[in-house]
């Protein structure tokens, strides 16, 4: 079956959700030799319209993707494009993440309204602002004295808030600030002070499989990168073992390290005080469904670490 109409792709309406949406419009004309015309559809999804709260508060993960869910199984778009970091680890059912772009930067980058350029150098009790659980605790653990104040809204908005000394300092995902030409306001931190939110850098392609066209199925196989797919498969497979939510502080991330693949994973206390995490290591050519089982087998070790409880955030 091949297409006659254009590609709607379904994406939030934020400048980096669009950068992304866009980056795969290209890519799907690239490999198809412009056959596959594309449309961007945009929405505004309920993690947009959160502001000030936690998404703790407000029904967690998935408020940035219910609404492109939702189009995707009605067919008022034929894909849609997450951050997969946002995306929960159970899908709507007959639902597919069916293509990863390379990854970009994993690394969480730190801004500085003073330009600090590491953690440990900011000042006394200084005010730290971030809506992540996990970058809070992970802050704590290396900062007990910091004070953390919650820090929602796009990237430029956070920036102009640190600006506007609303916090001493802010985290930012390093791939979002490169995608927006903004990395020059951060400092990277380095993956083994600071272990990234699964999925983090990497786009998803959300769709229903048995609903694409065979020439767009065919597009979005060739840009699915293989090695990108690995590194999500056990992230991901971490976090659903652990049935990973906005309320616990977890982190996971798998990288090639000298020709083979290295994963860690962690959970952390509220405090930041206590954090619980495990390693493993496997082959590059070991296949999906072993990675798989790898990401369940070290959080299956993180957890009984933990005693078989997770801590979670009751703010």
């Amino acid at each position: 079956m091949t297409r006659t109409t254009p590609v709607r792709i379904g994406t939030r309406g934020s400048p980096l959700a669009l950068y992304q949406a866009h980056l795969i419009a290209d890519e799907l004309k690239r490999v198809s030799d412009g056959a596959l015309a594309t449309e961007i559809v945009t929405f505004t999804t309920k993690g947009d319209q959160l502001t000030t709260e936690r998404l703790i508060n407000s029904g967690g993960k998935g408020l940035f993707t219910r609404e492109i869910d939702y189009a995707v199984d009605t067919g008022s778009v034929d894909i849609g494009v997450h951050s997969l970091k946002d995306v929960p680890s159970v899908l709507p059912e007959g639902q597919s993440l069916v293509a990863y772009p390379e990854r970009a930067d994993p690394r969480d980058g730190l801004l500085s309204a003073s330009g600090v350029r590491r953690l440990k150098d900011l000042p006394e009790g200084a005010v730290l602002g971030t809506a992540s659980l996990r970058r809070e605790s992970q802050a704590l653990a290396l900062r007990p004295d910091l004070k953390v104040v919650p820090f929602r809204g796009r990237v430029e908005t956070r920036i102009e808030k640190l600006k506007r000394g609303e916090a001493d300092a802010t985290f930012l995902a390093m791939a979002g600030l490169q995608r927006l030409g903004l990395s020059d306001h951060a400092v990277p931190i380095p993956i083994s002070d600071l272990l990234p939110a699964a999925g983090q850098g990497i786009i998803a392609v959300a769709a229903r499989p048995d609903a694409l066209s065979t020439d767009l199925s065919d597009a979005l196989a060739h840009i699915d990168h293989a090695a990108t797919r690995s590194a999500a498969t056990a992230e991901r497979a971490f976090l659903a073992e652990l049935d990973g939510s906005c309320r616990t502080a977890m982190a996971a991330h798998m990288r090639n390290i000298d020709g083979a693949w290295h994963i860690r994973g962690e959970v952390l206390t509220p405090d930041g005080q206590t954090r619980w995490s495990a390693s493993a290591n496997a082959l590059i050519s070991t296949p999906l469904d072993e990675l798989e089982a790898l990401g369940r087998n070290l959080a299956k070790t993180v957890r009984d670490q933990a005693g078989g409880d997770l801590p979670v955030f009751t703010d």
